[in-house]
Order: structure tokens, then C-alpha cells, then sequence
């Protein structure tokens, strides 16, 4: 046609073959399809071991204590149509979480102290070094002497968990910032205050949240234990389970302790959703969002 320029045929806009007209959907998996897939597989063995733990209940080959899964689901039911399990693990949560939001917050506050100052370091590292190995559930008879056995010393005790991981975590976290940043906000006339609120906090966030997760599990340890050892009030999923025991009745054993394993994923996930939303690009750079 005249007027308009034809391509030569060695070209390689001639060469090139024409691209086929496919919709964007077309090839990508959906995001919800990889999701069921992932969680399918996530779920495979513990299924499969159910059905094989509740198949050798029923065919009675398995010991009188450990109870089938139905009679461990009957059970959980049970407490949750009486409304039994929800007086239980609201004190259990009241304990477990107040102790761990009180430790964390200690055990950040003097962590991040501790890896901005040498010197407040100099008078931790001992302290932290010679009362870390000591099981914490060993210093309870001497809170319920002082306390009694209240709500009181079951907090402390798990308080005094919960600081050692965050605090640890805090500190390692400061010192892992990159100098590099720091020098950088130096340099553009950044203040020590705000370099460490702008730069050192949120570089070591990441750790931070490390720290918290392991706290927050052993805030959960201490809480069973705690309330196992006595409860003023005579509630709590670990008295639950110490009542169970003293009965012997193995599926409420068991479902209770279902039930802390429901509360502490509960929690976890929480955490985990508090964390991706506060570090959603630090995420994004290190390939770990969504």
C-alpha cells in the first residue's frame, strides 16, 4: 500500500512470530487454589495419623490411655456446650498473656537499652548470663511463699520467662544493624535519639518479633505448669488437666490438652499477622510476604 512502509522481510519484526491473544488469567495459578494445595499438604500427615490412632481405638490396640480422638472430640465438645473449657482458658489466657506482655515489655525496653549502651550491657551480661540456665519453674515455690498461690506469683513467674528471650532478642538485634545506616543518618544530621527510633528499632524489629514468638511460648509452658502445681481459684486448663489426671480420665486429659494447643496457634498466628503487618517491607525485601 503506498504511503505506508512494509517491513523488510529479514527484518525481525517479520521474523518474529505474531504473540497469541491469551488472556492474563490464563497460566497463573490463583493465589487461593496454591493456598488450598498448601494447606492440603500441610494437613496430610496429621490426618493420616488420626484416622490410624482412631483406627487402632476402635480395633483396641492401642493402651487404655491413649484414648481415641472421638472420645478426645467428645469430650471438647462437651466443655464447649456446658461453657465449662471458656471459664478455664479465660483465666489460663488472662495469666499466660499478662505475664508475656509485661516481660515483653521489659525485655525489650532494657534489650534495646542494653544494645545501644555498652555500659548497660557491661551490667546485664552477668546477671543474664548467670540466671538465664536456671529453669524458671524452680523459682515458683518461692513466688507462692511470698504471694501465695494467686494469679500474683503465676504472672511473675511467667513474666520472668518471657524477659530473658526478649531481651536477648532486642539486644542482638541492635547490635546486628548495619553501621552503614547509622553512619548514613549521622550524616544527614539525624539525632542519637532519632537514629535510634528511625533506624536501630526497625532494624532489629525483625529479631525482635523472633524473640517475642519464643516468649510467647513459654508463656504458655509456664502458665500449664503453674496452674498444675495450684490454683486459689481452682481454674485454669492446667488444673483442668491436674483434675483429669487425679480421675483418670485420659480424653479430658487429652482435651485440654487440645485445648492450649488451639490457644497458643490462636495467639501465634496474631503475632505472626501484628509482625507482617508492621514489617511489610522489610518482608517484601527479604522475599518472605504474603
Amino acid at each position: 500500500m503506498a504511503g505506508v512502509p512494509q517491513p523488510d522481510a529479514r527484518s525481525p519484526a517479520a521474523l518474529a512470530p505474531a504473540a497469541p491473544d491469551v488472556p492474563a488469567a490464563v497460566g497463573a495459578r490463583p493465589a487461593l487454589l496454591a493456598r488450598l494445595e498448601a494447606l492440603a499438604q500441610a494437613l496430610a500427615v496429621p490426618v493420616a495419623l488420626l484416622v490410624l490412632w482412631q483406627a487402632g481405638a476402635a480395633l483396641g490396640l492401642l493402651p487404655a490411655w491413649l484414648t481415641s480422638p472421638w472420645a478426645i472430640g467428645a469430650q471438647f465438645g462437651a466443655w464447649l456446650a456446658s461453657g465449662e473449657l471458656f471459664l478455664h482458658a479465660r483465666d489460663s489466657l488472662y495469666r499466660s498473656l499478662s505475664g508475656f506482655a509485661l516481660g515483653a515489655a521489659c525485655g525489650v525496653a532494657l534489650g534495646l537499652l542494653a544494645g545501644a549502651s555498652a555500659r548497660v550491657a557491661s551490667f546485664f551480661d552477668p546477671l543474664i548470663s548467670l540466671t538465664y540456665p536456671v529453669p524458671k519453674i524452680a523459682i515458683l515455690p518461692v513466688l507462692i511463699v511470698w504471694f501465695g498461690i494467686s494469679d500474683t506469683s503465676k504472672i511473675l513467674l511467667i513474666l520472668i520467662s518471657c524477659f530473658y528471650p526478649c531481651f536477648i532478642a532486642a539486644l542482638y538485634g541492635v547490635r546486628a544493624t548495619d553501621q552503614t545506616w547509622i553512619w548514613a543518618a549521622q550524616n544527614m544530621g539525624a539525632t542519637r535519639w532519632q537514629v535510634f527510633w528511625k533506624v536501630i528499632v526497625p532494624a532489629a524489629a525483625p529479631q525482635l518479633f523472633t524473640g517475642l514468638r519464643v516468649a510467647l511460648a513459654l508463656a504458655f509452658i509456664l502458665m500449664f505448669s503453674s496452674e498444675m502445681i495450684g490454683s486459689s481459684n481452682r481454674t485454669g486448663l492446667g488444673f483442668l488437666i491436674l483434675n483429669a489426671e487425679a480421675g483418670g480420665r485420659f480424653d479430658a486429659i487429652f482435651a485440654a490438652i487440645l485445648a492450649i494447643a488451639i490457644l497458643g496457634f490462636a495467639c501465634d498466628r496474631l503475632l505472626l499477622a501484628v509482625r507482617d503487618r508492621l514489617l511489610v517491607g522489610q518482608l517484601i525485601a527479604e522475599g518472605r510476604h504474603g
